[in-house]
């Protein structure tokens, strides 16, 4: 078991990539914390990984508001005592639009989930984890923080933010035995993309296919797992190609 007893918090873990990597996680041995929206999928996804036997909690936390982080971290460690893994992957989309047609309604709630969220969650975890000194902070970026895609301007602008602050959090929590990751997937088959943006973008993957849910799942095992104990700072395209 590669996660064996390790404890692990995993945010928008109700559907997609969330749901893939808590299931996959708890095949590999690990207590996994359901963290999302009190009105979304997150108790079947926890009673579903502990029909099959694994250990699961939901926990109904908004990423955005910094007294439910705190609340879904505190209570982890008072029913767990500790936390190995924190995975931000909470995240939002949003269709090709043009720049003249992007509120700053819509800009600061792409910014709120998609970068805020991130910044909340690895704050709330650090302390605990120095503590332990050790731990492991995995965010989803996306390719577009890295190949950008017309259309998607303030979504690559939030995901680019993922990606230099997961950096940068590698240098700072290093010397405390922290290792910090981000997973860049190319456009993935979840309810996040439409139709008619799964028909724009595959032909721009070289292996022909969106991604998976559990191609994020398996990469994120991966970066928690001590497989990859040498391996911080590092932001993975799991992108069949796009960003070659």
């Amino acid at each position: 078991m590669r996660l064996q007893d390790k404890v692990a918090i995993i945010t928008g873990a109700a559907s997609g990539i969330g749901q893939a990597t808590a299931q996959r996680f708890s095949e590999e041995g690990a207590i996994v914390i359901i963290a999302d929206l009190p009105n979304s999928n997150g108790e079947e996804v926890a009673w579903t990984i502990q029909d099959a036997g694994g250990r699961a909690q939901f926990i109904p936390t908004d990423v955005t508001r910094s007294e439910q982080i705190s609340e879904l971290v505190d209570n982890t460690v008072k029913n767990f005592n500790k936390i190995d893994i924190m995975y931000n992957n909470a995240g939002i989309a949003m269709p090709i639009s043009s720049i003249e047609d992007i509120s700053e309604d819509h800009y600061e709630r792409m910014m709120d989930i998609n970068m805020k969220g991130i910044f909340l969650g690895t704050k709330a975890v650090v302390p605990y984890m120095k503590e332990a000194k050790q731990g492991v902070i995995l965010s989803t970026g996306s390719t577009s923080a890295l190949r950008p895609r017309a259309g998607l301007n303030i979504y690559c602008a939030s995901k680019g933010a993922v990606v230099a602050f997961m950096k940068s959090m590698a240098l700072e929590l290093a010397p405390h035995g922290i290792r910090v990751n981000s997973i860049n997937p190319v456009a993935t088959n979840t309810p996040m993309v439409d139709e008619e943006q799964r028909k724009k973008f595959i032909g721009t993957i070289p292996l022909g296919r969106l991604a998976k849910p559990t191609d994020m799942a398996n990469t994120a095992l991966f970066l928690a797992s001590d497989e990859a104990a040498m391996i911080t700072g590092v932001d993975l395209e799991v992108d069949g190609g796009r960003c070659v």
